[in-house]
């Protein structure tokens, strides 16, 4: 049975853009997009997030060897991007299709006004039929300032978007029960829950020229997949893919949505980069905060205030080993919360509504 999707984010990764030289392979490049404009004619919203400017910089011009990784990284970035961008411009412009540039760094994600900014600024794109082409911005991002690799940008953007899905493109048929080189080794076909192990069984290497492996992509799939989004992850080499995976017909992993989060816990879900305290607690606390029946945090559960914050700061919060629990917005500030330590009948730290549950 086919997927019925009104709004979806395509991930392309590197290995799939990219020939086994690390230059752009156009004839995909150009499949792709005759794909994503045979899906936007079916009446389907697309954001596409692709990979591919510093492939795209490296064709176009050599660098010596005696700069450093960091600076080459952002020459071939600042070039790549426009070669890029023209690229899927030209293309999209063959099915009277206008697709526009937007480049984030990790840091337009880092409070709730940066947020909603990106989020107005994506929507007015979709509303006017556009379909945004979203990047990291490699030439100011750099080492911990950076994503993870696109699958995490991907997955925030699904989230942000309330998009019903999620396509992530990679060089392989999905996530294997083993090395995908090895005999016998099968495609896991559908993934439901999130306290599935991939580490167990996928490898943790990385492709040639991108950042990210498959754990990361089946990390970022699961929690993607909790929030209410569904998450494909399936072979960008293959012919008509996008349009095989909508359509169900092709063999591919598929990450089972769980109800739907709030915005707002969507945000707070990808926000633990910027959390701004650390707050430890009991055991009785954490069972609550983790049972099926919807629970706050209260000051009676709070054993340690690790790290300080504000009323309205996003806070981590941990059990007695230091073990992440989750995600919430502090209702006030550290210095309060310090104070009301294991007292009953006192005001919540974090409502449920604002708290998102990492286990």
């Amino acid at each position: 049975m086919a997927y019925n999707y009104q709004r979806i984010i395509i991930k392309i990764g590197s290995n799939v853009l990219t020939q086994k030289d690390g230059l752009p392979d156009q004839n995909r490049i150009n499949h792709l997009v005759e794909q994503i404009a045979k899906i936007k004619r079916q009446g389907i919203e697309v954001v596409l997030v692709s990979s591919g400017a510093v492939a795209s910089g490296r064709s176009l011009i050599t660098i010596s060897e005696k700069f450093d990784s960091i600076a080459t990284r952002q020459l071939f970035a600042s070039i790549g991007q426009v070669k890029l961008i023209n690229t899927y411009a030209q293309q999209f412009e063959k099915y009277n299709i206008l697709c526009s540039q937007v480049l984030v760094t990790k840091e337009d994600f880092r409070d709730r006004l940066h947020y909603l900014n990106m989020k107005n600024c994506l929507k007015i794109l979709l509303q006017h039929h556009v379909i945004p082409v979203v990047n990291e911005n490699d030439v100011v991002s750099v080492t911990e300032l950076m994503f993870t690799d696109n699958d995490e940008l991907a997955g925030l953007i699904a989230s942000m978007l309330n998009a019903q899905a999620l396509i992530v493109l990679t060089n392989v048929d999905g996530i294997y029960d083993g090395n995908p080189d090895t005999e016998g080794a099968k495609v896991i076909e559908e993934v439901s829950g999130k306290h599935v192990d991939f580490s167990a069984f996928v490898s943790s290497g990385r492709s040639q020229f991108g950042r990210g492996g498959m754990i990361t992509k089946s990390t970022m799939a699961q929690k993607t997949a909790q929030l209410g989004i569904a998450v494909h992850i399936a072979n960008g080499t293959r012919e008509n893919i996008l349009v095989d995976v909508l359509d169900n017909k092709v063999p591919h992993t598929y990450f089972v949505p769980n109800r739907s989060a709030s915005g707002k816990k969507k945000w707070i879900a990808h926000a633990g980069n910027f959390a701004k305290g650390i707050v430890q607690v009991n055991e009785g606390a954490k069972a609550a905060l983790t049972s099926a029946k919807a629970s706050s945090l209260l000051p009676v559960g709070v054993i340690n205030i690790i790290s300080g914050f504000k009323k309205g700061e996003i806070i981590k919060l941990v059990d007695e080993n230091n073990k992440p629990i989750g995600l919430g917005i502090a209702e006030y500030g550290s210095d309060k919360a310090a104070e009301m330590i294991g007292q009953k009948n006192q005001k919540a730290l974090i409502h449920y509504d604002y708290l998102y549950l990492e286990c």
